[in-house]
């Protein structure tokens, strides 16, 4: 891989809503230079969840260009070459995707729902953020491979051992 242009990244949950749009905006945080990140969803909710808007504002991180949107987007002649594809729902990773432009390395980095929690604002709020925690750890993880020095299965399969942490 090309190691002075930014690697390609997308994220893919069903919704599009909530850990998707997390991971989005913390990997361009956190991989300025190195990786561009989007995230697309199976079955797009067309809506931001707003506890996900509000994660984002408490964690300092951008939010005007937060957009629930298709994997769709991402699989046309006229979308990015990607480099990676991460699932970060479990019904996602277990739907047929479609054909990524650019042959990605794939990893399923599962975790649950923080849209699904109930309870008090406080503990729906706190499910927020405990997910981005938990997938801000995966991210340092990733950004901390040596990918230049890695050959595709190697990379892969660290990829995939990081979703299982």
């Amino acid at each position: 891989m090309n190691q002075s242009k930014p690697k390609n990244v997308l994220f893919v949950c069903t919704g599009n809503s909530a850990r998707s749009i997390l991971a989005e905006a913390l990997l361009n945080q956190m991989g300025q230079g190195q990786f561009q990140a989007w995230s697309a969803g199976s079955h797009p909710t067309g809506v931001v969840n707003p506890l996900t808007l509000q994660t984002l504002q408490r964690l300092q991180l951008p939010s005007g260009n937060c957009r629930s949107k298709s994997w769709g987007e991402f699989a046309g002649p006229d979308a990015p070459e990607l480099d990676f594809v991460f699932t970060v729902c479990d019904q996602a990773a277990g739907e047929a995707c479609p054909v990524w432009p650019g042959q990605p390395i794939s990893a399923h980095w599962g975790l649950p729902d923080p849209a699904a929690v109930q309870g008090s604002d406080e503990q729906r709020s706190q499910a927020f953020m405990n997910t981005a925690v938990a997938l801000k750890r995966r991210i340092e993880l990733m950004l901390a491979l040596p990918v230049s020095s890695l050959n595709r299965l190697s990379l892969q399969q660290a990829l995939r051992d990081i979703g299982q942490q």
